[in-house]
């Protein structure tokens, strides 16, 4: 088993860092618009999460996956402290990383994110559901899982040209099931109560069409305090980085910018 993750680093100015986090079954090639779209005015790490891309290989949970994104972008480009920015399960792993080593983040982006699942109840069923589709990974493959897993209603509004599949692709059956085992949203402790040790300026970032992530959004922002502040990206769903690009890039950059 593996246990380094794998990095694309794009040259820019090194006093600006951005570390980029995708979404499960994503990979560091999701986020080339926005590297593309940064022109070079930022050094940018965008990395493979555990049991994805060239990072298949590895298994870890949050915790541990989260001391391993640490270490990678510490050692990627010119090293030092950057902006983090996570989607989804990117988003979880880029809280991991702010609440335990807070001297690595400069400023956080959660990107339809959540601080987990208040309920023991709740949590354990997601677990449970979170088990079952990862037998299914092994069982259907890579493709026809994914054709399955990109027809949910939360992905209703993402077009198929933006969804990356090809890229998606790129992933391992074992991968996948892997990280849903030990990353799934099921195996994570809620850390709502410790959001307020926050300290770095943090935009949270919701689609207008996702209702559920909109609640959770304006959740984090109000959990975090006055060092955090909400952005909707307009006319778009869960994948709002994928679905609005351009409009996610002037937010994105624009609030980086600003600080």
């Amino acid at each position: 088993m593996r246990n380094e993750l794998w990095v694309d680093v794009c040259s820019g100015d090194g006093r600006r860092r951005v570390a980029l986090v995708h979404g499960f079954t994503q990979s560091a090639a999701v986020w080339r618009p926005f590297v593309d779209g940064l022109g070079g005015r930022f050094e940018t790490v965008a990395l493979d999460a555990p049991g994805h891309g060239l990072s298949a290989g590895v298994e870890a949970g949050l915790v541990d996956g989260a001391e391993m994104m640490v270490t990678a972008v510490r050692q990627a480009g010119s090293g030092g402290p950057a902006s983090w920015i996570g989607y989804s399960m990117g988003g979880r792993y880029a809280l991991h990383v702010a609440l335990r080593h807070p001297e690595a983040v400069t400023s956080l982006v959660l990107v339809s994110a959540t601080a987990g699942i208040d309920d023991a109840a709740e949590r354990e069923a997601r677990r449970r559901s979170d088990a079952d589709i990862a037998l299914r990974i092994e069982s259907e493959g890579v493709e026809r899982f994914l054709a399955w897993w990109l027809s949910q209603p939360i992905f209703s509004s993402l077009p198929a040209e933006a969804a990356n599949v090809e890229a998606r692709l790129g992933s391992s059956a074992a991968g996948l099931a892997s990280s849903l085992r030990l990353a799934g949203t099921g195996t994570q402790q809620p850390l709502w109560e410790h959001l307020g040790k926050l300290t770095m300026p943090v935009l949270v970032v919701a689609g207008e069409l996702d209702a559920k992530y909109n609640a959770l959004a304006r959740r984090l922002v109000a959990s975090i305090g006055d060092n955090a502040e909400l952005a909707v990206v307009p006319r778009a769903g869960h994948a709002c980085h994928l679905e609005s690009p351009s409009a996610f890039l002037k937010l994105v950059e624009g609030w980086l910018t600003s600080l």
